[in-house]
Parts: C-alpha cells; sequence; structure tokens
C-alpha cells in the first residue's frame, strides 16, 4: 500500500532530483549528478546527493542495482514520487489560480 502524504516524512528537493532521475533508469551517483541538472538546472554537489541517497535507501524507496551501486527506484519509491508530484501539482495550480486572479484585480 502506498504511504499517504503524511507517513512521506520530510521529502526534500533532492530526493524529489534523485527519484524523477532513477524513473528512467539505474544510475551511479555522478550519472545522477549530472542529470538533474540537465532536467532541472539543479547542481547539486556529491555530500547533497549522496546524503540524499542513504536517506531514500533507509526508507526502502532505492536500492543498489549491483555491488558498484548504480542505484534504482523501488515500487515504493515509485509510489512516493507519484504522491510528491501530486502534491506539486496541486501547488502549482492553487499558484497559478491565486497569480491569476491577484493580476486580474491590480
Amino acid at each position: 500500500m502506498a504511504p499517504r502524504p503524511k507517513e512521506l516524512g520530510r521529502f526534500t528537493d533532492v530526493a524529489l532530483l534523485v527519484l524523477i532521475s532513477l524513473a528512467e533508469g539505474p544510475k551511479h551517483g555522478y550519472r545522477m549528478i549530472n542529470d538533474s541538472e540537465e532536467f532541472s538546472g539543479t547542481s547539486l554537489e556529491p555530500g547533497t546527493l549522496y546524503g540524499a541517497l542513504i536517506r531514500l535507501e533507509e526508507r526502502g524507496w532505492i536500492e543498489p542495482a549491483e555491488r558498484r551501486k548504480p542505484y534504482r527506484i523501488t515500487e515504493s519509491g515509485r509510489s512516493a514520487l507519484g504522491e510528491q508530484l501530486a502534491t506539486l501539482r496541486r501547488i502549482e495550480q492553487a499558484g497559478a489560480r491565486r497569480t491569476g486572479a491577484a493580476l486580474r484585480l491590480a
């Protein structure tokens, strides 16, 4: 069963970038850094990335694909990513509505 939003715990931007990167397929850390920069424009420091990898692995959302640690997303991680993206869509839609309403009133 997929975790509910309150059960997701603290969800960082770095965790979101990692899960989106791994949703495409297994990657080593260096490739995740390059990939996140390509699709988001966000440059991750290796220490930031590896801290997030440890937390995501502890939650069971990612796992090493093999001994030298290219990581892959788990089904639980894919579910958590879906929940987070749905939340971000709701936030974006509310912001767009409110910004549009504020501009019409100005």
